[in-house]
C-alpha cells in the first residue's frame, strides 16, 4: 500500500507486550504514512487514549496482567468510552476466543504471525468506515442533535462529540434508576417517556437505531426554565414558548394540547405565531433552532 493511502494525519495505537511484534507492525504502518503510538500493556494503552484519539487500535489479545480483551472492554464500555475501532492481533484461533474479542468491543481480528498486506488492507477498511461514522456524528452536533447511543443496560456505546463532552464535564452518577429508565425507553414510544434528570443534566429519549441502540440526548440543566429561555431567544409569549418547548421533545399537537390543557386549534394558532417569529415555516426547522439554543447553554 502506497504512502498516505490512509489519508492525512492517521494515527494508530499498537498495543503488544512483544518487542518483535511491536517493531514489525510499527514499521509497516509508518511505511504506509501512519503515525504510530505504542503501548506494552493495557493500562498504558488506556492512559494514551485519554491524551490522544487514534484512528485505529491494534490490540494483542494475550498480555500479562490486563489482557487485551479486558483492555478493550474498558476502552469501549468504561467511564470514558472511545469510538476508535479496535482490531485484535492474536495467535488464538479457537472460536470462543474470536467471539470473546468481538463481544469485548473489537471489530476484527488478525491471526499471528501477522501478514503485513492483510493487516494494511483490513485497517484501511476500518479507518474509512470509522471516519464516515465520525462524520455522521459530527453532523449531529452541527445540527444541534447531540446524542448518546446506549444498550439496554444503560452502557454508552458511542456518542457525538458534544454529547460525550457534556458527560465528561458533569459529575452525574448512573445508578440503578438510570438503568431502569433506559430499559423503559426501549419498550415505550418516544412521546410517552419522561426525561431523566440529575442535578446537572437532563436526558431525553429520542429514538432507537436499526441495531436496537437507544438514542438519548443529554442537555445541561438550566437555572431558568427551558420555556423562558426560548421565550427570550425568539421573543415569544410564555404560552408560545411552552408549546415550542414541548415541540422540541417530539410531542405531537395532540400531545401538547393534552399536556397544556388547550384545544388542538389553539395549539395550531400558537405554532403559527411561533413559526412567524422564528422566521421558519415547519415543525422540524422550529425544533432544530430551539434545540440549538437549549444545547448552547
Amino acid at each position: 500500500m502506497a504512502l498516505n493511502d490512509f489519508g492525512p494525519k492517521c494515527i494508530a495505537l499498537v498495543v503488544d507486550d512483544t518487542p518483535d511484534t511491536l517493531g514489525m507492525v510499527s514499521s509497516a504502518l509508518e511505511d504506509s504514512g501512519i503515525t504510530v503510538l505504542v503501548a506494552t500493556n493495557g493500562p498504558s494503552a488506556i492512559e494514551l487514549t485519554r491524551k490522544v484519539e487514534p484512528d485505529v487500535i491494534l490490540m494483542d489479545a494475550v498480555m500479562p496482567g490486563m489482557s487485551g480483551f479486558e483492555t478493550c472492554r474498558e476502552l469501549k464500555f468504561g467511564s470514558e468510552p472511545v469510538t476508535t475501532p479496535i482490531v485484535f492481533m492474536t495467535g488464538l484461533t479457537e472460536k470462543e476466543h474470536l467471539l470473546e474479542g468481538l463481544a469485548s468491543g473489537g471489530v476484527d481480528y488478525i491471526t499471528k504471525p501477522v501478514i503485513v498486506e492483510e493487516l494494511l488492507a483490513r485497517l484501511s477498511t476500518h479507518i474509512v468506515n470509522s471516519r464516515l461514522l465520525q462524520s455522521a456524528r459530527d453532523a449531529l452536533d452541527t445540527s444541534g442533535r447531540s446524542v448518546l447511543a446506549c444498550d439496554r443496560n444503560g452502557k454508552v456505546l458511542w456518542g457525538s462529540q458534544n454529547a460525550l463532552a457534556v458527560l465528561r464535564e458533569s459529575d452525574a452518577v448512573f445508578d440503578s434508576s438510570w438503568t431502569a429508565w433506559v430499559a423503559n425507553c426501549a419498550n415505550r414510544p418516544v412521546s410517552s417517556v419522561q426525561p431523566f434528570e440529575t442535578r446537572e443534566l437532563t436526558f431525553q429519549f429520542v429514538g432507537m437505531t436499526a441495531a436496537a441502540e437507544i438514542l438519548i440526548k443529554p442537555m445541561r440543566s438550566m437555572t431558568d426554565s427551558k420555556d423562558s429561555v426560548l421565550a427570550s431567544a425568539f421573543h415569544l409569549t410564555p404560552r408560545e414558548a411552552e408549546v415550542l418547548y414541548w415541540l422540541t421533545l417530539g410531542k405531537t399537537n395532540r400531545d401538547i394540547s393534552i399536556i397544556l390543557g388547550l384545544s388542538a386549534r389553539t395549539v395550531n394558532k400558537h405554532l403559527e405565531q411561533v413559526f412567524q417569529k422564528m422566521g421558519i415555516d415547519n415543525r422540524t426547522s422550529a425544533a432544530v433552532k430551539a434545540d440549538r439554543v437549549l444545547n448552547a447553554l
